[in-house]
C-alpha cells in the first residue's frame, strides 16, 4: 500500500492539473471500488471547481466550490494518470503488469483546462467519497485520527503525551493511526533504525518518570520528519504496485537502510551484524539487533 510519502508525491503531481480547474465531465465506469461510490457521484462533481488539493494521512482531499470535499484513497494499487496535450507518460512494464489501460480505468476526470485525470486500480481497494467540508474532521474517514507526522504537531513532548505509560511495542504504537496518522511500515522501520530504538521496546520507554520525553524521543520526532521528507523529495518508495502520477519511479527505495534487507550486512560503519526480521502484528519488521538494542530510551 502506498505510504504517506507516495501519497504526497501523487498530490504534488495532481495539483498543477486539478487546482483551479473545473470538472467538465466525469466518467464513472463502475458502481463501486472498495465501497460503492456516493449517490450521483459524477453529477455532484461536474461543474465544480477544485479550490485546493491537500493530504490527510494517506488520503487525498480536493476542496470543491460546492462546499464538498472529494476524498480519495489509493488502496493497494490505485494511481492517477494525468493526460494533457495528447501525451500520456507511463512506462510499458506498468501497463502490462496491470492488464493495460482501459480495463482498470474506473474513473476519468475531464477538466476545464484540457487535462484528463484517470484513476486506475487493478485490485479496486481504493475508494472515493464526497463529504461536506464542515463535517470532514468528524466523518467516518477522519474521526479519531491522530496527528500528522509532518509539520509542527509532532514533537518530543507530543510523543511523551501519546506514549506515556504504554507497554505497547514501540513500532505498534507508531503505526497506530489514532496516535500518529499516516506512518506506515516502511518508514517506521527506517526511523527506528536511524534512532537506534528496538521495535519491540515499550512505547512508554520514551517517557521518563516525570512524564517528560527522553532524548531518544526528541531524536525520534526529528528523524521521522527527516525520513518522510527525504522520501517525498525522492518520489516515495515506489514499491511493486505504486508509481508517481507520470509513471516514473521514485528512488528512495534505493536508500533503505534496513527495510527488506533481511540477512544483509548492517550499513552502520564498524557494525558487523546483519539485518534481522521479526513479525509484529502480522507485519515484517526489519532491524539491526546490534544497533537497536532493546534498552530504555
Amino acid at each position: 500500500m502506498p505510504e504517506l510519502p507516495e501519497v504526497e508525491t501523487v498530490r504534488r503531481g495532481l495539483e498543477p492539473a486539478m487546482v483551479g480547474a473545473r470538472f467538465s465531465k466525469v466518467l464513472q465506469r463502475r458502481p463501486d471500488l472498495r465501497f460503492p461510490f456516493p449517490e450521483r457521484f459524477a453529477e455532484r462533481l461536474e461543474g465544480q471547481e477544485v479550490r485546493s488539493l491537500s493530504r490527510r494521512a494517506k488520503y487525498l482531499l480536493a476542496d470543491l466550490s460546492s462546499g464538498e470535499v472529494l476524498v480519495m484513497h489509493l488502496g493497494m494499487s490505485g494511481r492517477f494518470l494525468v493526460t494533457q496535450g495528447g501525451a500520456k507518460q507511463m512506462p510499458g512494464e506498468f501497463h502490462h503488469e496491470h492488464g493495460g489501460l482501459g480495463a482498470h480505468d474506473h474513473v476519468v476526470f475531464e477538466l476545464s483546462n484540457g487535462a484528463s485525470v484517470t484513476y486506475n486500480d487493478a485490485r479496486r481497494f481504493g475508494f472515493m467519497d464526497l463529504v461536506p467540508r464542515s463535517e470532514i474532521e468528524t466523518c467516518k474517514h477522519f474521526a479519531g485520527m491522530g496527528i500528522e507526522p509532518l509539520g509542527n504537531e509532532l514533537s518530543a513532548e507530543t510523543i511523551a503525551t501519546l506514549f506515556a505509560g504504554k507497554r505497547t511495542p514501540l513500532k505498534a504504537a507508531l503505526l497506530d493511526q489514532r496516535l500518529i496518522a499516516g506512518l506506515g511500515n516502511i518508514y517506521v522501520c527506517e526511523a527506528l533504525f536511524r534512532t537506534g530504538l528496538h521495535p519491540a521496546a515499550p512505547a512508554g520507554s520514551l517517557v521518563n518518570k516525570k512524564g517528560q520525553p527522553t532524548e531518544k524521543a526528541r531524536q525520534l520526532a526529528e528523524v521521522i520528519r527527516d525520513v518522510l521528507t527525504e522520501a517525498v523529495k525522492a518520489g516515495g518508495s515506489t514499491l511493486r504496485d505504486h508509481a508517481q502520477v507520470d509513471g516514473t519511479l521514485g528512488y528512495f527505495q534505493h536508500t533503505f537502510r534496513v527495510y527488506d534487507r533481511e540477512g544483509m550486512a548492517c550499513v552502520t560503519p564498524e557494525c558487523t551484524d546483519t539485518v534481522q526480521r521479526l513479525v509484529q502484528s502480522g507485519r515484517s519488521t526489519f532491524y539491526c539487533p546490534h544497533c537497536q538494542k532493546q534498552t530504555r530510551g
